[in-house]
Parts: C-alpha cells; sequence; structure tokens
C-alpha cells in the first residue's frame, strides 16, 4: 500500500464543523416477502463471482486482504458505538457500485449545525436531500460492527440481516472493516465493507442488483435509494453521462479539524431511474418519511434536483474505501490518514466519550485542542 501525504491549500480561511451521523432508532424489520428463499442454496464466500472487471477484481482482492489497525471501536461504551454498512456489488459490466440512502429526516427536520459548512451550503441540502450509509447505533455491548451495521441495513434499506434468506442468486460476504471515524457528537462510527454477490456458480443463475433486488426491498425511514460507482469516488470527473456536466461530480474544500488541516469532499451523483429507488410501502411509513418522499419526488420531476449530495462523513469514508481498494490517490487533494484512531484513543485519555452521554454533548475546539496536545 502507498503512503498518501495530506496536502494543504495555502490561506485557508474558512474553519467548518464535522457533520454528526443523525442515527434514529427504527421499528421491527419487515422483509418483503419474495425475497425469501432456502437456506440450503445459500453458498459460502469462495463462491466462483460474476465476471468482474479486472480492475474490480483486484480491488476486492485487496479489500479480502486489508487488515485494519487495533480499533478503539471495542473499548468504548456501548452509548458510543455506531457501524456503517458500505455495501458494494458488480454492475452489468462488472465494475463495482456502492449502495447508498437519502435519510427522509435530512430533508425535514435537520439542524443546521448538523453540517459541514456554511449556513447557505446547509440550507441547499435541506433542499437537495444528503446521503448516507445505512447503520445506525450498536444495540448490544456483544454485538459486533458488522452485526450492527447488517441489522440497520435490514431496517432501513429491508436488505435482510445475517442469517435471514435472500433472493437467489444474491448473497453478502463480509469484506472487511475500516478504522473507526469519529462523529461531532462524539460516536465512534465503524465502517463495514460487504460485497453483494449475483451470481451462482451451482446455477449459473446470475442477476443485476438494480433490477432484481434493489428495488423489491422493503425499504424503511429513508426516502431513497441509490447507487453510485464506487471508483469515480477517487476522480475529479466523472464521464458526464445523463446530462451532468463533468465539473459538477466533485468540490472539494480544506478546513480545521481535529487540530489539523482537512479536507471535506462534496460529490453529486447524479439521479436516473435505474440508480434510485423509492419505498414501495408509503402507507405503512411515517409522515416525515412520506413528506421527504413526496417532496424528492416533486424536486426531480420538476428538474430542480438532478443529483444527490454525497459530503461529509460519508464521502470521507468512500474516498477512503476506495483508496484502499484501487491503491490509487484520488485525482483531488486530500488527508493521508485512514479514520480517526488516534484522536479517538486521545480523547478517551482525557475522559471523553464515557458512556453517559449528556445531552449537547459535542465536540469543541478546546477539546480538540486538549486532546492533540498529548503524544
Amino acid at each position: 500500500m502507498r503512503t498518501l501525504c495530506c496536502v494543504r491549500l495555502p490561506n485557508i480561511q474558512n474553519r467548518f464543523i464535522i457533520s454528526r451521523l443523525f442515527l434514529p432508532a427504527y421499528p421491527s424489520i419487515k422483509v418483503h416477502p419474495s425475497l425469501f428463499r432456502s437456506s440450503s442454496t445459500w453458498s459460502d464466500a469462495t463462491r466462483t463471482m460474476p465476471p468482474l472487471s479486472p480492475d474490480a477484481t483486484k480491488a476486492i482482492a485487496r479489500l479480502r486482504a486489508y487488515a485494519p489497525p487495533p480499533t478503539s471501536y471495542d473499548s468504548v461504551p456501548l452509548s458510543r458505538r455506531a457501524a456503517v454498512l458500505l455495501l458494494l456489488y458488480a454492475d452489468p459490466n462488472g465494475d463495482l457500485k456502492v449502495v447508498l440512502t437519502i435519510r427522509a429526516k435530512t430533508l425535514s427536520s435537520c439542524e443546521l449545525s448538523d453540517f459541514l459548512f456554511s449556513p447557505v451550503f446547509a440550507l441547499f441540502v435541506l433542499l437537495a436531500g444528503h446521503a448516507a450509509f445505512p447503520g445506525g447505533k450498536a444495540d448490544t455491548i456483544e454485538e459486533t460492527a458488522f452485526e450492527t451495521a447488517r441489522r440497520e441495513a435490514a431496517e432501513e434499506i429491508g436488505l435482510p440481516d445475517i442469517g435471514q434468506p435472500l433472493l437467489s442468486p444474491f448473497r453478502v460476504e463480509h469484506i472487511c472493516e475500516m478504522p473507526a471515524n469519529l462523529a461531532r457528537n462524539e460516536l465512534v462510527v465503524r465502517p463495514c465493507v460487504a460485497l453483494l454477490h449475483s451470481y451462482d456458480a451451482q446455477t449459473g443463475k446470475t442477476a443485476d442488483p438494480e433490477t432484481a433486488l434493489i428495488p423489491r426491498l422493503d425499504a424503511k425511514e429513508v426516502a431513497a435509494v441509490f447507487t453510485a460507482p464506487f471508483h469515480d469516488f477517487l476522480k475529479l470527473k466523472n464521464d458526464g453521462e445523463r446530462g451532468q456536466a463533468e465539473d459538477d461530480w466533485y468540490h472539494g474544500s480544506w478546513t480545521y479539524w481535529h487540530e489539523t488541516d482537512w479536507r471535506m469532499h462534496q460529490f453529486h451523483v447524479p439521479v436516473s431511474e435505474k440508480n434510485v429507488t423509492k419505498p414501495r410501502n408509503t402507507r405503512h411509513q411515517s409522515q416525515t418519511t412520506n413528506a421527504a418522499i413526496e417532496q424528492l419526488e416533486e424536486r426531480e420531476r420538476s428538474g430542480d434536483l438532478t443529483s444527490y449530495l454525497v459530503f461529509g462523513m460519508t464521502a470521507r469514508i468512500l474516498v477512503d474505501a476506495a483508496r484502499l481498494a484501487y491503491d490509487e490517490e484520488p485525482e483531488f487533494e486530500h488527508n493521508g490518514h485512514f479514520g480517526d484512531e488516534e484522536i479517538i484513543n486521545k480523547l478517551r485519555r482525557i475522559g471523553r466519550l464515557d458512556a453517559v452521554k449528556r445531552p449537547g454533548d459535542e465536540l469543541t475546539r478546546e477539546t480538540m485542542q486538549k486532546a492533540a496536545k498529548l503524544s
């Protein structure tokens, strides 16, 4: 793995605040009946995969071989643990794509302080929606990060949980965990990378997840489920498809966070009928979710909303994961380290991240300065 370095831009003037992770509570899971199949048709993780492009094949191999450094996740109290699922799959061309969501409450009840940038930018996000991985807080101290991520993905997007049957030929392989990230509200967030297989070597059956699976999932508490090319999160420009100008794909800026210069990434994922799925059972959705879905659909119909915004912690995790997978430096400036394990450990040493989470318990510049002084 090559060593990447942090590159600074001169005359940095803006100082932003890291996004806090929105992690609501969810009702019990309801899996759509069409997803059930006999457990006897499940295959192991070494089963032959569908044809992948050479780059995608190598990317999956690198992720499988990745051994993350020791993590603080297992030592922080239950109230501080959260995990997200970075779910990859192969598109018909053999290239990797990633599954993301538009959180329903993002569109209706966010606070401006939740966002990375200025109030003007936050207002844009409230209108346009912002993306997140499926994920949420741990339920029990015994629950692993992958178990948390899969349970939350089941509740949010309807992906069957560990041990629950999936529509043939699909199955989920757990690939690796990445270094933990620190949310502004002092949650320690563990990204979990998984691969959605769509080929069964025994039967020869294959399917496109975007048409055969994702639209059939019983999504909850999200306004939309959408997909994006995984490799593109290393690119400064996309290919300009679906009418999007190349320069509209990526924007970035430097800020000051964790007592160091910090690169903030923004990606604009084009909206299309194929890569976006809305919840089907709207009668069982909350008023907030239905309002968010209606808002998205109205803005898409009017042509006002042509892309979904991926930014903050979600964007950073995608950049880091793509760096690991493709063993490439991004075409844009970036921080060289992965995750926030070092600062999490330092915060623990000064008495932060304890079990009792008080109202308004957020990281301040003074707290970060105190932690940064530790060797």
